[in-house]
């Protein structure tokens, strides 16, 4: 299940929503969503880098022109509050091999990584939602798709 709107409401203001993210490259995509997070007060700036930390490990990307970058497991003491960043690209970059044209940032704490991920997950690749939220115009749509 999706977040709720209300959650959704807390966990994504619009200032953390780009529709026309000019991203050229994986990393600039992580830093741009990281900046996101740090700017809305979910995280301190070090989770940024563990965020990058991660995708060196293991890659976010989950399919459907979809990654969702998050910090390692050393990095929850950078979170601050629970938070998401959705950035739209303009054009797709190349993520691990795979093309990503919609990333999703994500700090949670403990546990919470997990639910979120399987949320967004199965929320994004079922009945064409990511295409939507790549055509979505408007934050009220991005924020719409996510909780529906």
């Amino acid at each position: 299940m999706a977040p709720t709107p209300v959650e959704l409401a807390q966990l994504l203001p619009a200032s953390s929503i780009h529709l026309s993210s000019t991203a050229t490259t994986r990393d600039e995509a992580i830093r741009e969503a990281g900046a996101l997070l740090v700017a809305a007060g979910a995280v301190d700036p070090d989770y940024v880098e563990q965020m990058l930390e991660r995708e060196r490990v293991v890659s976010t990307f989950v399919g459907e022109g979809i990654a969702m970058p998050h910090g390692t497991l050393t990095a929850k003491s950078d979170v601050l509050n629970e938070g998401l960043a959705v950035l739209v690209l303009a054009r797709p970059v190349d993520w691990a091999g795979q093309p990503v044209t919609l990333v999703i940032g994500i700090a949670a704490h403990g546990r919470r990584y997990i639910t979120l991920l399987s949320q967004l997950a199965t929320a994004l690749l079922d009945d064409g939602r990511a295409t939507s939220l790549r055509e979505a115009t408007t934050v009220d749509q991005v924020r719409a798709l996510l909780a529906s």
